[in-house]
């Protein structure tokens, strides 16, 4: 069962109603219940174990580069602010350990169908680092041709002549951070960056080989207001991006030290965010976007709208992904991969993740092993967040369960839901309704068996 495209509903009422903290479930479990009993030796385990009954998925590779050369004061990525551009070098050749490691354990296929590079900001690498990043990677990995290879990329850091350097190593994808384009919400939050310096950007992507260009904003950052937004968003359009992400800024000075230099007086009031967010929900859907999920919109002919179409969309730790059949290998500091049924790890400061491949180990500090529940629950909620619908029997004959009575408890919950317009609760099937998709999030948190354990919800950002 797949839903139709349909166009978002923007429910103000419901939105502030439900508009509560939540995790983005980029895993199940989420990260946050990742804990230390699970180390490198674990990772090692599940690595040598992909080959069990004769078949090894393909890969998904993703590389961390936590380099920038400034700080946006709205960043919550894990970074290193500096200048000093020798640091590079050092970051890749142990890198190219981590990979050596990784790979010596690895059992079964090599081939990678996705791969991403993020950070930090991956463009702070030079022409000759990417050169040699690439040569580590094709020294342990196979990249399959007409696979999926994205990079996130700073328009104020990178030249035509970079850009073109990237389509020729194989990325094919990229994603354009621009947050606002307004000059005052601009230096609130450091970082200036001109439309025509981003449309330079874009035009040399196109011309060398990108199949799809993302553009990322933030709505709800200092000096914010409908009009502004609205101007950043005709800028945008008139760019045509393939896909494009409008992110909730979530401000947390308490855990993200650069948002401390944020006013949170100069942050636009709930209903303001509220109104930049209906209107935003309006000119996109009015340009031809479809609603992807959360935040994410694509043009009805991008590969994301088409693997929504045909029930293949899938949630990762990059957002939304169009491969859901790969194991994840993530590298470098912080950098999260999932094997199996099982997530590790990085460690989050260089020191840390240096040490450890001093000592000829794998750095990983912390990780999860799911349980046959984790599983299940895993499986539900990518459905829903993915494509807005749960068929039962489809779920059944893939889990060998009686979905009704395993989650009874949840099915009884969501009935409550139900009478608030957010879902329908079919004798088959759950469906999340038209105005019910923009607030996802909130129905899969009823499956989310750790969050209920706990109830620590107020310790996420707000789904909206």
């Amino acid at each position: 069962m797949i839903q139709n495209e349909q166009a978002p509903v923007f429910d103000r009422h419901l939105i502030q109603r439900f508009d509560v903290s939540g995790p983005r479930y980029t895993s199940y479990p989420t990260a946050d219940r990742f804990n230390v009993g699970f180390g490198r030796t674990d990772l090692a385990r599940h690595l040598g174990l992909r080959a069990q009954g004769g078949l090894t998925k393909p890969l998904s590779l993703y590389f961390h580069i936590p380099f920038c050369d400034t700080v946006c004061f709205y960043c919550a990525c894990n970074k290193i602010v500096t200048k000093d551009r020798s640091r590079a070098e050092r970051y890749l050749a142990y890198l190219d350990k981590e990979m050596a490691l990784a790979s010596s354990l690895l059992v079964g296929s090599r081939e990678v169908a996705q791969m991403h590079w993020g950070g930090g900001t991956p463009t702070f690498l030079s022409d000759d680092e990417i050169r040699r990043l690439f040569l580590s990677i094709r020294r342990y990995f196979t990249l399959k041709p007409g696979g999926e290879y994205s990079i996130e990329v700073d328009p104020r850091r990178v030249s035509a002549d970079t850009v073109a350097l990237l389509g020729q190593e194989g990325f094919n994808r990229m994603s354009v951070g621009v947050q606002d384009f307004d000059p005052t919400v601009q230096a609130a939050v450091n970082r200036i960056q001109s439309v025509a310096e981003t449309a330079s950007v874009i035009d040399a992507a196109r011309a060398n080989g990108f199949r799809s260009v993302s553009v990322d904003l933030i709505y709800g950052l200092p000096f914010q207001n409908v009009e502004r937004v609205s101007r950043t968003l005709d800028q945008v359009l008139a760019l045509a991006p393939d896909r494009l992400a409008l992110y909730n800024y979530a401000h947390l000075p308490t855990r993200f030290m650069p948002q401390r230099r944020i006013n949170a007086t100069d942050l636009p009031a709930a209903d303001e965010k509220l109104e930049i967010l209906g209107m935003a929900i309006e000119k996109l859907t009015a340009a031809g976007y479809v609603f992807i999920g959360m935040d994410h919109f694509a043009k009805p002919d991008d590969e994301m709208a088409a693997a929504q179409r045909k029930g293949r969309l899938y949630r990762n730790f990059q957002g939304y992904s169009t491969h859901s059949d790969c194991d994840l290998l993530g590298f470098g500091v912080s950098a999260i991969g999932k094997v199996g049924p099982a997530y590790a790890q990085n460690a989050k400061t260089l020191e840390a993740y240096y040490e450890a491949l001093d000592r000829d180990e794998l750095p990983v500090v912390r990780g999860y092993e799911m349980t046959l529940d984790d599983q299940l629950r895993y499986a539900v909620i990518q459905s829903l967040m993915c494509h807005f619908v749960l068929d039962f029997d489809a779920f059944e004959e893939v889990w060998a369960i009686d979905f009704a009575s395993y989650f009874a408890d949840e099915i009884a919950e969501l009935r409550e839901r139900q009478r608030d317009g957010l879902c329908v609760v079919e004798d088959r099937a759950i469906v999340i309704t038209t105005p019910g998709r923009m607030l996802a999030r909130v129905l899969v948190m009823v499956f989310d068996a750790h969050l209920r354990q706990s109830r620590e919800a107020a310790r996420y950002s707000k789904v909206i």
